[in-house]
């Protein structure tokens, strides 16, 4: 850990600053734009300050679990590219790649945004729904900026029609069957200072973080990652502060 850096933020963040000159609760610049693929159900692309992520939504025929027989399935991956930062690399995914998707995937599925028992088409067919996350620029906060995007891509896509039994990837139909619209927000602890929305700089210093996924009353998902250690007090705070950045999340989705 670079000392001087960690100094220095501990520094700002002691008179509520960054160096950036934002709050440690304020949010970077965040941009939405939906239909950015004409060949998937659904797109979108994010950009919160610097970071990039591009998210699309397949959808196809299959098989369901055998444990949900009459539930369609949600897949989720993740391709962290080469280009986006001197820090990947090309080759399968690695345990980055993997935390994310499992991350977003989480957060999709306990919230239960998508009726997935309408997506049962007949016995031993339902539709399956893969959302594919792609990191385009890396400059911090790639989980919150990749679950944006698949709530975007997933609320803008229109499911394929269904002719002779295969998909028809001709026609599109109605929007996917989504009951609400989780958000979800990285609290990130340096020192005894809680920050949201970290640029890469911050992140190398970053102790531990708390990702969590909400709705206006409940909380669907957490996850916590980093050596550092956290009290009970500091998880309530920390899941306030989630439901607080909700807010302008949706303000944004809308």
């Amino acid at each position: 850990m670079d000392k001087n850096l960690r100094k220095f933020v501990l520094e700002l963040a002691s008179k509520n600053l960054r160096e950036d000159k934002r709050k440690l609760d304020e949010l970077r610049n965040i941009e939405i734009i939906t239909g950015i693929s004409n060949k998937a159900e659904g797109s979108a692309r994010v950009k919160i300050g610097k970071t990039d992520v591009m998210v699309g939504v397949k959808m196809s025929v299959g098989s369901p679990f055998s444990d949900k027989p009459k539930s369609g399935v949600l897949m989720t991956g993740a391709e962290f590219l080469p280009m986006a930062s001197p820090e990947f690399e090309s080759g399968p995914p690695r345990a980055n790649a993997i935390e994310l998707a499992r991350v977003v995937d989480r957060g999709i599925r306990e919230s239960k945004m998508i009726d997935l028992e309408k997506l049962y088409i007949e016995e031993d067919k339902v539709w399956m729904v893969f959302v594919d996350v792609y990191i385009m620029n890396h400059d911090g906060n790639l989980i919150d900026a990749a679950a944006l995007g698949a709530i975007a891509a997933l609320k803008s896509a229109k499911m394929p029609g269904y002719k002779d039994g295969k998909p028809d990837y001709e026609t599109r139909t109605n929007a996917l069957p989504v009951k609400l619209t989780p958000t979800t927000t990285t609290v990130s602890k340096i020192g005894n200072h809680f920050f949201v929305d970290t640029n890469q700089n911050e992140e190398k210093i970053v102790e531990t973080k708390l990702v969590v996924t909400v709705d206006d009353k409940n909380i669907y998902a957490m996850q916590k990652s980093g050596e550092g250690t956290l009290k009970k007090e500091q998880i309530i705070e920390m899941t306030e502060m989630a439901f607080k950045k909700r807010k302008e999340l949706l303000k944004v989705l809308k």
